[in-house]
């Protein structure tokens, strides 16, 4: 389902779609990043999850939604279409919980970029997401944890690295406190190395 606002984007020099299953939150960051940006916009967020609470950030925020669902993810007749009517030039996942399919690689070489909340490799792979990270991180006693923002290749995480950002770990911290650190690295820095790749490849 495909949900249209009045976004003007005619004259935007790079397009970016971001992919998100949840919260929404770094999705919403994001968007309101680039709204004052002179280098590119959001003009698209794509959703497999139809209860998702991105859902009403970006109808607030003025942003297009296409709700897919999962099967249609892996569906290149679908999702191909989807991105180019849209002129996508960069696809962010912020929290999207599915696997990227490999033709959306081939079509987007080193124009997909993934956020993971830990200091990878350590703490990456399938299953390795969310509060599964941080409560991974406290039970062996880290000393620190942070998040990586790297490319997307076809093995979960393990993508070429562009950037790291780390916090230190109390003994004392639980793994919601340590998410929460975790996450304002991600509002600080997230927003500003995804401009730092458009600026690069303008």
């Amino acid at each position: 389902m495909k949900i249209t606002t009045t976004i003007d984007d005619s004259k935007i020099m790079k397009k970016i779609a971001i992919f998100a299953s949840g919260n929404g939150s770094n999705c919403e960051n994001i968007i309101k990043h680039f709204s004052q940006s002179e280098v590119a916009r959001v003009v698209l967020v794509v959703t497999n999850n139809p209860s998702a609470k991105v859902i009403e950030r970006a109808k607030r925020l003025d942003t297009d939604i296409s709700i897919v669902p999962k099967d249609s993810i892996s569906d290149s007749s679908i999702m191909l279409p989807l991105l180019r009517e849209k002129c996508i030039d960069l696809i962010v996942l912020a929290g999207f919980m599915l696997y990227i399919p490999s033709f959306l690689i081939d079509n987007y070489p080193h124009r997909i970029v993934n956020i993971h909340p830990s200091l990878l490799p350590k703490y990456g792979g399938k299953g390795m997401y969310g509060m599964h990270v941080h409560e991974a991180v406290k039970e062996n006693n880290e000393k620190e944890s942070g998040i990586t923002i790297h490319f997307v290749n076809n093995e979960y995480d393990r993508g070429e690295i562009i950037a790291q950002y780390s916090t230190p770990v109390s003994p004392d911290d639980s793994a919601e406190e340590i998410a929460e650190k975790v996450h304002k690295l991600e509002y600080a820095h997230y927003p500003s190395i995804i401009e730092k790749i458009i600026r690069e490849e303008a």
